[in-house]
């Protein structure tokens, strides 16, 4: 367990990340989602993270109270990215050792986290996956 208290972001995140613009309609992100396999695309505006989009953003829009009238699947899935997504969210720098990512994902309840450089420009994402794996990794003995 020590090799993973040492081990950073920067070792175990995905470098190649998939993004998304505020105007991505609802119904595209459905089919990026079922595509990909993700959990959640950053929003990139003019190459500025500008949020995060996530499966639970997207159920959120179907998501219904007394006092909320409900609208119809065509109009819901004609919004945008930028109607659902969340403009205010956690991340996470390379350097950023893996016992501080996996106390960010449990304490939230979040299934991945972006990477942000010192420009805050994205470097890459970090999974719950990406913490399993790197947990296992971590736990083999040396040979």
């Amino acid at each position: 367990m020590h090799r993973f208290l040492e081990a950073t972001a920067g070792e175990y995140m995905t470098r190649t990340v998939k993004t998304v613009t505020r105007d991505v309609l609802m119904r595209d992100l459905e089919k990026m989602f079922e595509a990909d396999g993700f959990n959640a695309f950053p929003v990139r505006d003019n190459g500025d993270i500008v949020g995060l989009v996530t499966k639970f953003d997207f159920l959120n829009c179907f998501s219904f109270t007394p006092a909320r009238m409900v609208p119809s699947y065509d109009d819901l899935m004609s919004k945008t990215v930028a109607d659902v997504m969340t403009p205010e969210f956690i991340y996470v720098d390379a350097a950023t050792r893996l016992p501080r990512v996996l106390q960010l994902m449990v304490e939230h309840r979040i299934k991945s986290l972006p990477i942000l450089n010192a420009e805050q420009r994205l470097s890459g994402i970090i999974s719950r996956n990406d913490v399993m794996r790197a947990l296992a990794q971590c736990a083999q003995r040396p040979a």
